[in-house]
């Protein structure tokens, strides 16, 4: 056997899901196994997900019990990575229908290099429609910069510590890889003869302001500017201060259900906020459970006055700024800790409960 591919999976229709995995069913050439990674779906798509994967003999399934965290796609692949044995690597989609002779291809392209698919996508209406790959209808072709079905020999990516687990959320963390390999001195061709992709629609991760799941509003941004950072400095290892493609380890997130070995209750109130974040540091073996809430209007009033009269006042930080920074803490320093967390910005409430290990 001389390829694994890799899906990732939170929470997604499952009639896209069988799509996908039945185009795998089919290939010409079955010398390939499949790791599919649920990466924190909530428990009835996890329960489902699990049960489709039990139907196809090659896969291997793995859950990841990380509910209440943000989407981390690089760890999720990462977590495979470190689990195959196959010389080659091949990181895909979920969303994908594959053509029968996507795997027969990518084993006559697998070298030393990187070789990355073509996508092509499907629109609504088609992609309800249940077809042999050669008989759905085009939408529109997507150009070099789509690079999420990629070729990778495993080596390679094991050498540079995998994908960059900093990147949450989505984007970037596809063209990273690419980057850094190819600054590592791996050529990095795009195969566009054929079609051998075809991407389902599904409706976009839009947020629900309603949704209490973790969100940081300028994440996109955020990972966009550290890959261009990344590309200047010509970096090519990543993950060099923490450990990478960890699997969650479910006795300590059973640990986040119980109660708590600290609770700690602040304001948003600038300095409050900076000795919070200073403090978790100081936490070893212990479960903490942090709620910050939002301030009344009377205190922010009788702040406001205080500041007009030129008096000692707080500054009192927007709850969404408070979140942001947050998360950032979290991805930064605390990422691979168990953690659940969650923002209702109707009640004014952000609550973390976290394992320090």
């Amino acid at each position: 056997m001389r390829i694994t591919i890799t899906l990732t999976y939170r929470d997604r229709d499952l009639s896209i899901v069988k799509k996908c995995l039945d185009s795998l069913k089919v290939q010409t050439l079955n010398d390939f196994k499949v790791i599919l990674v649920d990466y924190g779906s909530l428990v009835e798509y996890a329960e489902a997900i699990e049960i489709l994967a039990k139907k196809y003999s090659f896969i291997e399934f793995i859950s990841c019990p990380v509910q209440g965290q943000l989407w981390n796609k690089s760890r999720a692949i990462n977590i495979a990575l470190k689990q195959c044995q196959t010389p080659y690597f091949l990181v895909g989609d979920i969303d994908l229908i594959f053509h029968p002779d996507f795997v027969k291809t990518a084993n006559a392209l697998a070298s030393e290099n990187i070789v990355y698919f073509k996508y092509s996508f499907l629109s609504k209406e088609e992609s309800l429609k249940d077809k042999n790959f050669t008989d759905y209808e085009i939408d529109f072709v997507g150009g070099e910069a789509i690079t999420g079905t990629t070729l990778f020999p495993t080596n390679s990516l094991k050498k540079v510590n995998g994908y960059d687990e900093f990147y949450h959320g989505w984007g970037a963390e596809d063209t990273d890889i690419h980057r850094r390999l190819k600054t590592s001195g791996l050529a990095v061709n795009f195969y566009d003869q054929d079609i051998l992709v075809k991407h389902q629609w599904h409706p976009k991760a839009y947020r629900s302001k309603n949704s209490t799941s973790p969100f940081h509003s300028n994440l996109e941004r955020v990972n966009h500017n550290y890959m261009e950072l990344t590309i200047n400095n010509k970096s090519v290892l990543a993950n060099t201060n923490t450990n990478w493609g960890i699997l969650p380890f479910k006795d300590d997130y059973i640990k986040l259900l119980q109660k708590p070995d600290s609770e700690i209750n602040v304001q948003p109130i600038d300095f409050h906020f900076s000795a919070l974040l200073a403090q978790l540091k100081n936490f070893n073996k212990q479960v903490v459970k942090i709620q910050i809430s939002q301030v009344n209007s009377k205190d922010k009033l009788f702040q406001n006055v205080k500041k007009y009269l030129k008096k000692k006042h707080f500054k009192y930080l927007k709850l969404e700024t408070v979140n942001n920074l947050l998360l950032e803490e979290i991805i930064k320093n605390y990422r691979n800790n168990p953690y659940t967390y969650s923002f209702n910005r109707k009640a004014g409430s952000i609550n973390l409960i976290i394992y320090f290990k």
